[in-house]
C-alpha cells in the first residue's frame, strides 16, 4: 500500500513539473518624470512539451499612453535546478505617458492549452508632465505639430496638424511663410494650407488656429523623427522665426515574403493599359499607349510599372500626368504614363507592362497584380489605304483641295469633311454649293473692279520730314495684320495639318522681321533687346527653340501645339504693338 502511495505522489510531482506556465509583467521602475519613457517587459515561460499557446498575448488598456515602440523575441533557458529547457517569450513595450499622477496598468492575458492566464495589475506614478502643445516662443506666439497615429508601416501615411497658439488673437494673423519639414527619409504632401476658424479657448487659455494639415510618408523603418515646421512672425518693427516641436514615429518594417515585383507601393491600387479607341494603328507610325495606376496610398512617391521593351516595337520615355487628391489612407486618384510606341512591322503584337505588386496595410498582406497586357494589330500602309471606303477617299480629296487655298483670312478648314461610317449626301452638296458660291463671288468682284473709274488727283507735295518719321511711315505701310495669321494658325492646329502650321509660322516670323527691317533672326533678337528689353528678346529665343522641338518631334499632340500657339500669340502680339 505504501508503494502505491509513493508511486502516486511521484507521478503527481512529475505531472506538475512537466507542464508549468508562468506569465508576469513588470516595469523598469515605479516613479517617472514627465519626460521619461515607461518600459514594460512581459515574460511568458512554458515549461513542458505538451504546452501550446492558443492565442497571442493580449495587452491591457494603454489609452493613457502613446506607444513609442514594441518588440518581441523568444529564447530557450536551461533551468539548473530541474535540468529542463524552458521556452521564454519576451515582449517589450515603450510608452509615453499622457497624464500625471498614479496610473494603473491592467492585466495581460494569454491562452495556453485552452486555459486563460493573466498577470496582476500594478500602479506607477507619473510626475508633472511638460505639455508639448507649444514649441518655442517669439512675440508670444507658439507652434505645435500634432500627430495622432505615431505607429505606421513604411511608406504608409500619417496625418499631421499644425496649430498656432497665442494669448493675443491679433498675433495669429502675423504668422506667415510656413515651411513644411523636408528630410530624405520622409515624403511630405500638403493637404490643406487654409487657416481654420480661431478657437478662443485653446490650451492654457490661449487662442489657437489650425495653420496647415499635411500628410507624412516615412520611407524607412525604425524610429523616424519628423523635423520642426518653421514659420515667421511679421510685425511692423521686427521679423522673428519660430519653429514647432519635433515628433517621433515608430515606423514598422513591412512583412517578409514580398513578391519580386514589389518595390515601394503601399495602399490599394489598380493598373490598366490602353490606347485611344478606334485608332487605326499603322506600322512604323507612332501610336499613344497609356498606363494608368489608380487607387489610394503613396501614389505620388511610388515607382510606376513601365512598359517592357520588345523587338516588335520601339518605345519612348512617357509623359506623366497626375490627378491626385488627399484621401483617408493616402493620396487618392490616378497617375497616367503616356507612352509613344512605334510598331516595327505589321501584324499582331502584345504590349506588356512590368509586373506590379503592392502591400495593403488594411489587410496586412501583399497583393501581386502581375503583368497587364494589351493586344494590338498593326497594319501596313497599303492595308490602311485599301481599308478606306469611297466616301473617305472623296472626303480626303475635298479636304486637300480646301487646304490648298493659301489665305490666312479664309477659314477653309471649317469646311473640311469629317470621316463618317455612312455616306452623307447633304455634306457633299453643301461643299459643292460653297465652291460654286466662292467662284461666283470671285467673278462678281472682278466685274465690279472693271466698272469702277479711277480718279487720279494731282499730288500735293509734302515735306519730307525727319529720317525717323520716314522710317515710321514705311514701317506702318509694311505692317502686317498679325491677327489674320493667328486665326489661320488656329485653324491649322484644329485640322491637324502640323507641317503647314510650322510653315505658316515661319512666314509670319519673316514678315514681322521685315516690318522692322531685320533680315535675320539674330539681328531681330538684338533689335528686340534694344527696343523691348532683354526679357522679350529671351522669350523670342525660347519660342524659336520650342517651335524647332515640336517641329522635329516624332509625334506632335494637340495639347502641346495648343500651348505653343498660346505662346506665339502672346509674344507676337507684344512685338507688333
Amino acid at each position: 500500500m505504501k508503494q502505491k502511495i509513493i508511486y502516486a505522489i511521484f507521478t503527481l510531482i512529475s505531472v506538475i513539473s512537466y507542464g508549468q506556465v508562468q506569465l508576469y509583467m513588470k516595469s523598469d521602475k515605479t516613479d517617472y518624470n514627465g519626460k521619461e519613457i515607461v518600459n514594460l517587459t512581459i515574460v511568458l515561460e512554458l515549461n513542458g512539451n505538451n504546452l501550446e499557446q492558443k492565442s497571442k498575448i493580449m495587452l491591457p488598456d494603454l489609452s493613457k499612453f502613446n506607444m513609442i515602440g514594441s518588440g518581441s523575441f523568444n529564447q530557450i533557458v536551461n533551468d539548473a535546478d530541474t535540468n529542463t529547457a524552458i521556452d521564454q517569450y519576451i515582449t517589450r513595450i515603450a510608452l509615453e505617458p499622457k497624464q500625471k499622477g498614479k496610473v494603473r496598468i491592467g492585466s495581460v492575458l494569454v491562452n495556453v492549452n485552452n486555459k486563460i492566464y493573466k498577470t496582476e495589475p500594478f500602479d506607477i506614478f507619473i510626475k508633472d508632465i511638460e505639455k508639448k502643445p507649444i514649441a518655442n516662443l517669439a512675440n508670444d506666439v507658439y507652434l505645435n505639430m500634432e500627430i495622432e497615429d505615431r505607429e505606421v508601416y513604411q511608406d504608409q501615411p500619417t496625418i499631421a496638424v499644425l496649430r498656432v497658439y497665442s494669448k493675443n488673437i491679433d498675433n495669429l494673423r502675423k504668422v506667415k511663410n510656413i515651411r513644411l519639414p523636408q528630410q530624405e527619409n520622409l515624403n511630405v504632401h500638403a493637404i490643406s494650407l487654409k487657416r481654420s476658424d480661431i478657437d478662443p479657448s485653446g490650451y492654457a487659455n490661449m487662442a489657437s488656429q489650425v495653420l496647415a494639415v499635411f500628410m507624412v510618408f516615412p520611407n524607412e523603418s525604425g524610429y523616424v523623427e519628423i523635423p520642426s515646421v518653421s514659420a515667421s512672425v511679421n510685425t511692423f518693427s521686427t521679423k522673428s522665426k519660430i519653429a514647432s516641436n519635433k515628433v517621433r514615429l515608430n515606423v514598422k518594417k513591412l512583412p517578409e515574403g514580398s513578391p519580386e515585383s514589389f518595390k515601394n507601393a503601399v495602399g490599394n491600387f489598380k493598373v490598366d493599359v490602353y490606347c485611344p479607341p478606334n485608332e487605326k494603328i499603322e506600322a512604323k507610325k507612332p501610336v499613344n499607349v497609356t498606363v494608368k495606376v489608380s487607387g489610394e496610398g503613396n501614389l505620388a512617391d511610388m515607382s510606376l510599372p513601365k512598359i517592357e521593351e520588345s523587338p516588335d516595337y520601339e518605345i519612348f520615355a512617357p509623359k506623366i500626368t497626375t490627378h491626385l487628391n488627399p484621401g483617408l489612407t493616402g493620396m487618392k486618384g490616378e497617375i497616367l504614363a503616356k507612352y509613344i510606341l512605334i510598331p516595327k512591322k505589321a501584324g499582331e503584337l502584345i504590349v506588356k507592362t512590368e509586373a506590379f505588386a503592392f502591400f495593403n496595410p488594411a489587410e496586412k498582406e501583399y497583393v501581386n497584380l502581375g503583368q497587364e497586357k494589351l493586344g494590338l494589330t498593326a497594319f501596313s500602309h497599303d492595308q490602311v489605304l485599301e481599308a478606306r471606303s469611297t466616301v473617305e477617299k472623296v472626303n480626303e480629296y475635298t479636304n486637300t483641295f480646301l487646304e490648298t487655298v493659301d489665305s490666312p483670312v479664309l477659314k477653309t478648314t471649317s469646311f473640311k469633311v469629317k470621316e463618317k461610317s455612312k455616306f452623307n449626301w447633304n455634306v457633299l452638296f453643301v461643299n459643292v454649293a460653297i465652291l460654286i458660291g466662292l467662284f461666283i463671288a470671285y467673278m462678281l468682284f472682278k466685274y465690279w473692279q472693271k466698272k469702277q473709274s479711277i480718279i487720279k488727283e494731282k499730288p500735293i507735295p509734302k515735306p519730307l520730314g525727319s529720317v525717323a518719321e520716314t522710317e515710321k511711315k514705311i514701317r506702318e505701310s509694311l505692317k502686317t495684320d498679325i491677327s489674320d495669321y493667328f486665326a489661320y494658325l488656329e485653324n491649322l492646329k484644329i485640322s491637324g495639318d502640323y507641317p503647314k502650321f510650322f510653315e505658316t509660322f515661319d512666314e509670319m516670323d519673316t514678315e514681322v522681321r521685315n516690318q522692322y527691317f531685320q533680315s535675320s533672326k539674330e539681328d531681330f533678337k538684338v533689335f528686340l533687346e534694344r527696343q523691348n528689353g532683354s526679357s522679350v528678346a529671351e522669350s523670342y529665343q525660347e519660342l524659336l527653340q520650342k517651335v524647332q522641338i515640336e517641329k522635329y518631334s516624332p509625334i506632335t499632340s494637340e495639347d502641346s501645339l495648343n500651348d505653343l500657339l498660346k505662346d506665339i500669340v502672346k509674344l507676337y502680339s507684344l512685338i507688333s504693338k
